[in-house]
């Protein structure tokens, strides 16, 4: 790990603040990409309130909320990321077989017309940066207009995760093994 942890004694007011701003809020927890935020308190802050929003609070249902979650892990092969939203994508009832399926970077069969969107365009957006017009269409159809803007603010918050979790090389809990190949 590229960051220190520190102890709430070793924290600025500031960096206090967020903590617990965290903890008293949905997630109950001061997640591992928020402590390597801390030596920036504002930004810490901000993210945290965002990430809280688009985790728990968008007009999308937690399976495909967390669907996209997964695809973003994917991508960016963000060992911790998987290993959290797994478990989360399981609780929300994703079929362990969509998920290995992702694992592998292969195309899961998805039945549900909105599963299958979320993901088509989460890969779209992720490989291609871009969403052809066909797809976009069709998700704003599915999905609504709010529906495809806070799926895109999901892809983009939990891209800054990935991202945060691989800079600072933040890895598995002690025991775990990644379920990803690189």
């Amino acid at each position: 790990m590229r960051i220190k942890v520190l102890n709430p004694d070793e924290m600025t007011e500031a960096q206090r603040k967020v903590v617990a701003a965290a903890v008293a809020g949905k997630r109950k927890t001061a997640p591992p990409p928020l402590l390597a935020w801390l030596p920036s308190p504002e930004m810490a802050q901000r993210a945290q309130h965002l990430g809280e929003f688009v985790r728990y609070e968008t007009s999308l249902a937690p399976h495909l909320s967390e669907l996209a979650i997964l695809v973003t892990a994917r991508f960016w092969t963000s060992h911790y990321e998987w290993f959290a939203h797994r478990r989360e994508s399981l609780k929300a009832g994703i079929d362990p077989i969509v998920i290995d399926a992702i694992a592998r970077r292969q195309r899961p069969r998805l039945e549900d017309p909105k599963a299958r969107i979320v993901y088509e365009f989460s890969r779209a957006l992720h490989e291609t940066h871009g969403v052809p017009q066909r797809l976009f269409d069709e998700a704003k159809k599915v999905l609504g207009e709010q529906g495809v803007v806070e799926l895109v603010g999901i892809l983009g918050y939990y891209t800054l995760i990935s991202m945060t979790l691989n800079a600072f090389e933040i890895g598995l809990p002690e025991g775990e093994k990644s379920e990803l190949e690189s």
